[in-house]
């Protein structure tokens, strides 16, 4: 109880100090007590006008929509309402290979198969142009019939033409028949001096001196050559139909040559 009075005016002491508020700077009361300057605020903006929609002129429209720049409409070519089976399948197949070739792999397959496809068609057409038998790498060999010479290195003027296609005929060999009528042909030409015939020479070649020697038998001799070509060096199989035929035109033509009058001696 003797610290009691000690206490309470250590208490009275303290009180002023803890009462007082905190003391504001004197730059910020000034602030705080000076008035607002206006003068250096910017004005506020007047009330927008409504915008004006400027339209074109009908006329200019109307022209505007007959230019095919304009216009983009997606026309979609309709199916015919009779349309084959071919036609049918072929735009299925389309249409099934249209979401394929809009992804980066569809586009990479496609082009492998265009550029594959065509250096398959070049091959190929090396190969005949070379008249190499590309049947030989399939396991297919064309049927061969013993002949009495050589084929490729007839001598025209040492062959026997009725009884070779004779005998070709009697054993149903219609391409040698052919071959053999072709080069008959040959021999009446050379026999009349409108071609000058050589084992090495093409048939481009006879063909090329007709066009000066005997013009207007050109064109059943270019006719009969595409024949035998087809039947001999792409190995065509000529049915008996076919062969009658064919072989009316050679006669035809020979027998034309046999009225025609001798030409000029061709230069060998």
């Amino acid at each position: 109880m003797r610290h009691l009075p000690l206490l309470l005016l250590l208490t009275l002491a303290a009180s002023p100090v803890l009462a007082a508020p905190p003391q504001v700077p004197l730059v910020l009361r000034r602030l705080a007590q000076a008035p607002a300057d206006t003068t250096m605020a910017p004005a506020l903006p007047p009330a927008a006008a409504p915008a004006v929609v400027r339209r074109p002129a009908a006329a200019h429209l109307r022209e505007l929509r007959g230019q095919r720049e304009f216009d983009y409409r997606e026309v979609v070519a309709d199916e015919p309402a009779q349309a084959s089976l071919w036609q049918r399948l072929l735009g299925w197949l389309l249409r099934s290979l249209a979401p394929l070739l809009d992804t980066k792999g569809g586009r990479i397959a496609w082009k492998g198969l265009f550029y594959g496809l065509m250096a398959a068609g070049l091959v190929f057409a090396v190969l005949k142009f070379l008249q190499v038998d590309i049947t030989r790498a399939f396991g297919r060999t064309s049927r061969r019939v013993p002949l009495a010479y050589e084929a490729g290195q007839e001598n025209i003027h040492e062959l026997d033409f009725p009884a070779a296609i004779a005998e070709a005929e009697a054993t149903g060999n219609h391409r040698l028949a052919l071959r053999l009528g072709y080069l008959q042909l040959l021999k009446q030409f050379t026999d009349r001096d409108f071609i000058a015939w050589q084992p090495d020479k093409t048939n481009q070649a006879y063909l090329h001196e007709l066009a000066a020697s005997y013009p207007s038998a050109r064109p059943a001799f270019a006719e009969l050559t595409r024949q035998f070509e087809y039947s001999w060096y792409g190995e065509l199989a000529v049915s008996p139909d076919l062969y009658q035929r064919v072989r009316a035109d050679q006669r035809r033509l020979g027998q034309q040559l046999g009225a025609a009058a001798p030409g000029r001696p061709q230069p060998a």
